[in-house]
């Protein structure tokens, strides 16, 4: 970052690129679900109710976004975070919309 607080174009593309990862809500419920842990290919397509190919092809790329590290156990795959800071991200914008959506539940009530 720059010192007048202007990031260059190419740190706006990396930036930009990490948004991207993070746009689409079956790989936001994956980071969700391994946030409590560790676990299988199966046991995330079982969570998530998709198919296997689908999440295989989230989760690649969210690994390599470096959001994800990814571990073989003989034939099994299980997959764990690799960049805790991501949460700090998703808890900002969860908690802005949270504030938003009860500003908006309280003109109901």
């Amino acid at each position: 970052m720059a010192h007048n607080g202007t990031m260059s174009p190419e740190a706006l593309i990396l930036v930009a690129a990490r948004f991207k990862v993070l746009a689409e809500p079956t790989r936001l419920q994956i980071l969700q679900l391994l946030r409590n842990g560790e676990a299988s290919v199966n046991e995330l397509t079982e969570a998530v109710a998709s198919t296997q190919p689908n999440v295989s092809k989230h989760l690649r790329v969210l690994q390599e976004a470096d959001l994800v590290a990814r571990r073989q156990d003989g034939n099994n795959v299980f997959y764990s975070i690799a960049d805790k800071t991501v949460f700090k991200l998703c808890d900002v914008v969860c908690g802005s919309l949270k504030n938003k959506f009860e500003e908006q539940a309280a003109i109901f009530a």
